[in-house]
């Protein structure tokens, strides 16, 4: 097998693999899917992909160095990054709460109605733009993702390959894998939406992915390289 496609293909295998690690964006696709179906599903993985693709660029161009090497810039982008995860924790939380009171307002109109049953507002929504925005930011805002970039990257590139094309390559199948199971795992999720749709399994999940990103901001805020 020639020296480069093998290591394409154990580099396919380790994105994969890192893909499937929980963590914030998977915490943020799972509520976006959940709360307002595929298409902003999708939309939140073009944004964590579009994270994925500046990273792996930045890292094939050295750009990523700088996170590696300045304590100062890993710092503001961590601190930053952790605000970011914590606001979008608190985000969640304070929409389960709000969640939780709408359920509960739904069943005394129920009964006051003698059994009608309330619409449920649609959780459709076309916020396509804001699902896209959500993914990108949580990704970026992790600074341990430039820094796994530009350590996790070379590893695979041949020696005596050129360093940007080769690089380029390889970020594009991180993109491609990344993606892969992202939309796999919104499809998925998207399948049994029926069940995550009931009222409080909704709260509780919206609660559960806000606890998850502000216990992945904090930890963030608090870690040191």
């Amino acid at each position: 097998m020639p020296t480069l496609l093998a290591h394409v293909l154990a580099f396919a295998g380790a994105a994969l693999l890192l893909a499937m690690a929980p963590g914030p964006a998977t915490a943020t696709l799972l509520r976006q899917t959940i709360r307002h179906g595929r298409r902003r599903g999708a939309a939140t993985v073009a944004g964590i992909e579009s994270g994925v693709l500046f990273w792996a660029v930045a890292a094939s161009a050295g750009l990523s160095a700088l996170l590696a090497a300045s304590g100062i810039a890993y710092d503001v982008i961590r601190v930053v990054g952790a605000i970011v995860l914590i606001s979008l924790g608190a985000q969640a939380l304070f929409r389960s709460r709000r969640e939780q009171e709408n359920t509960q307002l739904r069943e005394q109109q129920t009964t006051q109605l003698d059994g009608a049953v309330t619409p449920t507002p649609s959780m459709a929504g076309h916020g396509g733009w804001s699902a896209y925005r959500a993914g990108l930011v949580t990704n970026l805002a992790n600074p341990k993702a430039g820094v796994f970039a530009i350590s996790f990257l070379p590893q695979f590139i041949p020696h005596g390959y050129p360093v940007l094309p080769t690089g380029l390559l390889l970020a594009a199948v991180w993109v491609v894998c990344d993606g892969a199971w992202y939309l796999t795992l919104t499809v998925i999720v998207h399948g049994a939406r029926r069940m995550f749709s009931r009222g409080v399994v909704r709260q509780r999940l919206e609660a559960l992915s806000g606890v998850a990103l502000v216990g992945f901001g904090v930890r963030l805020a608090l870690e040191s390289r």
